[in-house]
């Protein structure tokens, strides 16, 4: 009876372990092709034609007029600017709580787990369950902000000055326990000696917050900021289910309004790819400064 060489074996078996891993693996790439790689480079064809969905016209190629057309168009660059304004309330909202909620948890509490997950509840709702909740909340005739303030019938969503803070605040609420989960891990590993030091040496809570606590928890409060950066600036949800105005017409409700009403598909897919564009370099900004907050 032949006997197979151990190596001959080995490799056989070797052999058979990169089948299975390939078998795992190979309908996850075909997936990822299909559902993700092939509509991209599908719709980036699209943003050099002039395609309307609504037609059976035929369509023509036009280079880089679409690009052209939308960043020389004033109103895109106001959909844009309300953006950036409703992105840096929004974050610098939900960093603010999210980061304080997670320094009064990061101590022995009673019932502290219990409240934690409290308040991750929020994050975990449907985006047209919140605004259609905020929606209520913000009512002039009952809604319970107004009468816990004491302002009467002020109108949240119908003022055109309040109604992208009204967005904002509703965001912040619901996306501030990520930031506060986040910064509650990177709070829980900074080492308990380096506090005990400080107090050694008679450190203040502003020295020992700005000196210790807030350079050691920043590369993860960073990350927070960076998804939820992208997060914001595609939003899209919350301010058309809460709003009409136009001063919340933030770049997605322009692009849907683009794609959807007005079938302008081959401009539509130029300013889909001129935002991408963007949260890619805002991204970008983002990793080279953690970069160098992990560095110190």
């Amino acid at each position: 009876m032949t006997t197979l060489d151990p190596h001959s074996r080995a490799a056989r078996r070797g052999m058979s372990d990169l089948a299975i891993r390939n078998l795992f693996i190979i309908p996850t790439i075909v997936f990822l092709i299909v559902f993700n790689i092939f509509p991209l480079l599908y719709s980036l064809g699209y943003s050099f034609t002039d395609f309307r969905a609504s037609t059976n016209a035929s369509w023509n190629f036009v280079g880089l007029e679409n690009y052209r057309t939308l960043l020389n168009d004033p109103f895109i660059w106001n959909n844009f600017a309300i953006t950036a304004k409703y992105v840096i309330v929004s974050v610098t909202g939900q960093v603010i709580v999210g980061f304080g909620v997670a320094m009064l948890l990061n101590r022995e509490i009673p019932f502290k787990g219990l409240i934690t997950t409290l308040l991750l509840l929020p994050m975990m709702l449907s985006m047209a369950v919140v605004g259609l909740f905020w929606k209520l909340l913000y009512d002039p005739s009952f809604g319970i902000i107004n009468y816990a303030l004491g302002l009467g019938r002020f109108e949240w969503l119908s003022n055109p000055d309040v109604a992208l803070y009204a967005v904002a605040l509703t965001d912040i609420w619901m996306w501030s326990p990520f930031v506060m989960l986040l910064s509650l891990a990177g709070l829980s590993a900074v080492p308990k000696h380096l506090y005990e030091a400080a107090a050694i040496d008679r450190a203040g809570p502003l020295y020992t917050f700005f000196r210790i606590t807030l350079p050691l928890v920043a590369p993860i409060l960073m990350i927070a900021i960076i998804f939820r950066t992208m997060e914001a600036f595609k939003t899209f949800d919350l301010a058309y289910i809460l709003t009409s105005q136009p001063t919340t017409e933030v770049i997605s409700i322009r692009l849907y309004k683009m794609a959807f009403q007005e079938w302008q598909t081959g401009l539509s897919c130029a300013l889909a790819y001129i935002m991408l564009i963007m949260v890619i370099a805002i991204t970008n900004i983002y990793v080279k400064y953690l970069n160098k907050v992990k560095e110190r």
